[in-house]
């Protein structure tokens, strides 16, 4: 396999730290030396190789901008450019890191007590254990004030009952952060693998995301004691900021999508001859070639400055709803791109643009709708919320 060199047509890269040029560097040989080799095993058979989380770790790639007891504690760029990396190999490796550190260790270190974040940061970081963020439920996906979900008072701790749909790494995980309705709204809670009553279900049957485990967690009179609520967590605000994170690291997942079915149609067209000449000397082929290059500059501007405001503390919604929205879409067009450009070549597993067409699919849904982060950036530019 050639090294990657990336796609860097505005040398966005020399407006990097050489620490954010050496975190790159390294996830980029982590992915290139241990995923891309197994992935096509993996996103056939339905799994994720579990065998990499401890190395995930190790490399300080989960929770990387998460303040806490054994944390990385980098800054936002550098975790936008971890993502970038990581979902140039796969979507569902970039997503196991976006829930470990942006939906799990996130609000452990946002909301969660001291007993709580000594706890579990430092276990989390390392990939000891793994979590996941159950929000979303089987009818409330973009609404999810509406959950059905509830915590009951119990003496001195709750009842939890209901159920969560469309969990990232339900199966994997060792404690899920579960929020639920209670006498106070919205409140978070963490719920432990093996906790009587609480069970995970995984989902069969997708072809999108398939290296990537997605299932039901559900919750049958779960008994919690009073410890296992996130003090810090009130309100539907608590899992929105979450959700916030997460989408800051798919807008830059979503460009190293881009990248690698634009690199993976470069190569291709380069190297194949249809009428005595190489695909790339066609005219419409360049064109195809140059409005992909376009689009993943514009996405890659858009990150760059994007975490610039984070780091300086600006972690305004509407902007990473503006990210989100514009590259996952950006990169849904290239990786349709990609595969008409690698002709019927496209549709099989030996290229990666089909693999990252059905992944996008999921990721354009996922962590709030094309749709709704519309509307968010509709309600911002024009002081009118439309949701209703």
């Amino acid at each position: 396999m050639a090294e990657y060199r990336g796609v860097d047509f505005y040398r966005l890269g020399d407006a990097l730290s050489d620490e954010e040029r050496g975190v790159r560097a390294t996830v980029r040989r982590f992915v290139d030396r241990s995923f891309l080799p197994v992935v096509r095993e993996h996103f056939a058979s339905g799994t994720f190789p579990l065998d990499l989380i401890p190395e995930l770790g190790s490399l300080g790639l989960l929770g990387p901008a998460v303040e806490g007891p054994g944390c990385p504690g980098l800054g936002y760029t550098v975790y936008g450019l971890i993502c970038e990396e990581l979902e140039r190999g796969d979507s569902g490796l970039r997503s196991f890191a976006s829930v470990q550190g942006s939906l799990v260790m996130w609000p452990i270190a946002t909301f969660g007590s001291d007993e709580q974040k000594r706890r579990w940061l430092p276990e989390l970081a390392a990939g000891r254990r793994i979590g996941c963020f159950g929000l979303t439920e089987a009818d409330h996906g973009s609404d999810p004030g509406g959950m059905e979900t509830t915590a009951t008072p119990d003496g001195d701790g709750w009842i939890l009952h209901g159920s969560k749909l469309w969990i990232t790494n339900a199966n994997l995980a060792d404690v899920a952060v579960v929020w639920a309705r209670g006498p106070e709204g919205v409140m978070g809670f963490l719920v432990e693998r093996g906790t009587p009553g609480f069970s995970a279900n995984p989902i069969h049957g997708k072809w999108s995301l398939q290296a990537s485990d997605t299932g039901e967690l559900v919750f049958d009179e779960v008994k919690l004691p009073g410890s296992a609520r996130l003090p810090g967590a009130r309100g539907l605000r608590a899992p929105l900021a979450c959700l916030n994170e997460a989408r800051y690291g798919i807008a830059w997942g979503a460009v190293g999508a881009a990248a690698d079915c634009y690199q993976t149609a470069l190569d291709y067209a380069l190297a194949r001859k249809q009428f005595d000449r190489p695909l790339a000397s066609f005219q419409l082929v360049q064109q195809k070639l140059v409005g992909m290059l376009t689009e993943i500059t514009k996405a890659q501007a858009l990150c760059l400055q994007l975490g610039r405001l984070k780091d300086r503390g600006i972690n305004e919604v509407p902007l990473v709803s503006l990210a989100k929205r514009n590259n996952v879409a950006m990169a849904l067009d290239c990786a349709r791109t990609a595969r008409d450009i690698l002709g019927a070549a496209g549709i099989t597993d030996e290229f990666s643009p089909g693999r990252h067409l059905a992944n996008l699919e999921s990721v354009k849904t996922y962590e709030g709708t094309h749709d709704i982060h519309t509307l968010i950036v509709g309600a911002e530019i024009t002081g009118i919320p439309s949701f209703r």
